[in-house]
């Protein structure tokens, strides 16, 4: 028997049902990440900021980020919130909210001579499955090989272990490992692209994302995102 397709809630149905469902990876720091048992992290607390306008309760459910956008076409959660740059490819899979921060791909290495796309000529470099870093890496004609890990952690181990010459990440999360890491000789380049990064609902579910995109304007209106933004990067990571 065919099951039938399952609609998405609109924003109707989840206002009376007075909590929304949004995913996340969970292993994205410091997007979207576990302390001992509790997830926090840059979009989480943006997440929970948006919500709490929109007057609804918040269920969280975690898993692998290559599951996230197909979940969503499924009706699995309502939203998902996990770091996607925003791609034609992906537009297809959901409806994407206004960008809750900009970012870009950058070049990560332990050699300093490897700093922009030009210097990977001829260098094996790692990238996380299913994100905007491989599409992008792909296009470096001149590079000897890509290889890709299930997580991002997976592909900066790669690097440490010198199995890569260079790894491809967001620049916040690499921002961050070369700082809490001061002594593994983490070396950041350039930007290989720019990228708006935001969440998404079930495609075509343009009520939910309007909503989301209202409570999202007031907590950039207010101070609060900005707060979370200061709190996380001591910069604020907005688009401009």
């Amino acid at each position: 028997c065919t099951a039938l397709a399952v609609q998405a809630r609109t924003l109707d149905d989840i206002k009376k049902d007075g909590k929304i469902i949004v995913a996340t990876e969970g292993q994205f720091a410091p997007f979207n990440y576990f302390e001992g048992t509790k997830l926090t992290g840059f979009e989480v607390e943006v997440a929970e900021l948006v919500v709490k306008k929109m007057g609804l309760k918040l269920e969280w459910k975690t898993l692998g980020f290559d599951a996230l956008l197909t979940g969503l076409g499924q009706n699995r959660w309502d939203a998902v919130i996990a770091s996607h740059g925003v791609t034609d490819e992906r537009s297809k899979a959901g409806t994407f909210a206004n960008p809750h921060y900009c970012s870009g791909g950058i070049i990560v290495a332990m050699d300093d001579k490897i700093r922009n796309a030009k210097d990977l000529t001829g260098k094996v470099v790692a990238v996380q499955t299913g994100t905007s870093y491989l599409e992008n890496v792909q296009k470096i004609a001149s590079i000897k090989d890509m290889k890709n890990f299930p997580t991002d952690v997976d592909a900066r181990s790669a690097l440490v272990s010198k199995r890569v010459d260079a790894w491809v990440t967001d620049r916040f999360v690499a921002k961050e490992v070369a700082a809490k890491n001061p002594t593994v000789g983490f070396k950041l380049g350039e930007l290989v692209f720019v990228e708006q990064v935001a969440s998404a609902v079930t495609k075509g579910n343009t009520g939910l994302a309007d909503a989301w995109n209202k409570a999202l304007a007031e907590t950039m209106a207010d101070g609060s995102y900005q707060a979370v933004s200061m709190k996380y990067f001591n910069e604020d990571v907005r688009c401009h």
